[in-house]
């Protein structure tokens, strides 16, 4: 059978779906103009606070077009669908590190603080991000797990996904290259970025002595790795930058960074000489993708740390 775009992987398990679930109290809006999504949901809801509204949108109560939104300043396009869930949505973890984007029976994705590792490293850490969710599944069920789909370094901040299952974990892994429609970081890179935009393409490779990766402009038989980045702000000694991940290699927003004379700010490892934050300077901040269950194309997001906006 060939697979479609909006082919599903997997196949749902309509008993899970339905399990333990409440019955949802909803309502729909039609958008006829463009509008931002806080001020539409405002205008729609009459006598409902500015607070109130801010809590569906924490709580993942609305969805645009049957995709689950938080940012408040979504841009609403005429003809979208506006979703609002009046339902209690519990979510039981609280951790400084770690909070829950989205949940469902089959992922979860997580927004991750620095200085918190994906996954254990050979020296075994008791606090991961996979840890702390694997510790949240089972005080629910003992039978629950997680199981890590892709990492961002300890020192990255963003968008992480996990899957609930080993057979969602294999579909999102096996097709992650033609199912990840759009990987977005944001980077503080030391110096003034001269071009507004532009594309770095390299092959990688890394010494098995040192783990250090290395940058070819030419195909010495590494991996090929590229990147599109845009310029969005700048002064005599940092530059903002836009990072969309066409392939995803170990460390290569770092390494090819690097290698146009512009390492990520705090990257010691990569030849950064400055460090004003106490991390690395990188920001995962979308991730769309397709879902292994339906198919339908669902989108993360994580606002910028304040301390990285608060450079420019």
């Amino acid at each position: 059978m060939l697979l479609g775009e909006n082919t599903p992987r997997i196949s749902i398990n309509k008993e899970t779906e339905k399990k333990g679930r409440k019955k949802e109290r909803s309502t729909s809006f039609y958008v006829k103009e463009e509008a931002q999504l806080f001020d539409y949901v405002m205008k729609k809801m009459g006598g409902m606070s500015r607070t109130a509204v801010k809590g569906l949108l924490s709580r993942q109560n609305i969805s645009v077009n049957g995709n689950i939104v938080t940012q408040f300043d979504y841009a609403l396009k005429s003809g979208d669908t506006v979703s609002i869930c009046f339902t209690n949505k519990e979510n039981g973890l609280r951790h400084p590190k770690l909070k829950i984007l989205y949940e469902d029976d089959y992922l979860i994705v997580v927004n991750k603080s620095d200085g918190l590792l994906s996954v254990a490293t050979e020296k075994e850490e008791p606090t991961t991000a996979f840890r702390i969710l694997m510790n949240y599944q089972k005080r629910l069920n003992p039978k629950n797990r997680v199981y890590i789909v892709h990492r961002l370094d300890r020192e990255t901040s963003g968008v992480l996904l996990f899957a609930k299952t080993k057979e969602v974990q294999e579909a999102l892994q096996r097709f992650w290259h033609h199912d990840v429609l759009e990987k977005v970081y944001y980077a503080i890179v030391d110096g003034r970025m001269e071009e507004d935009k532009g594309t770095i393409t390299s092959w990688l490779t890394e010494s098995p002595k040192s783990k250090i990766v290395y940058s070819s402009p030419t195909d010495n038989g590494g991996e090929k790795a590229v990147l599109h980045y845009e310029t969005e702000k700048r002064n005599k000694n940092y530059s903002l930058v836009k990072i969309n991940l066409v392939t995803g290699k170990k460390n290569q927003i770092r390494v090819q960074l690097q290698s146009i004379g512009h390492p990520v700010t705090g990257d010691k490892k990569y030849g950064s000489m400055q460090s004003p934050f106490g991390r690395i300077a990188l920001h995962a901040a979308k991730l769309t993708l397709r879902h292994p269950a339906t198919g339908q194309k669902i989108s993360f997001e994580s606002p910028l740390p304040s301390s990285m906006k608060m450079t420019f």
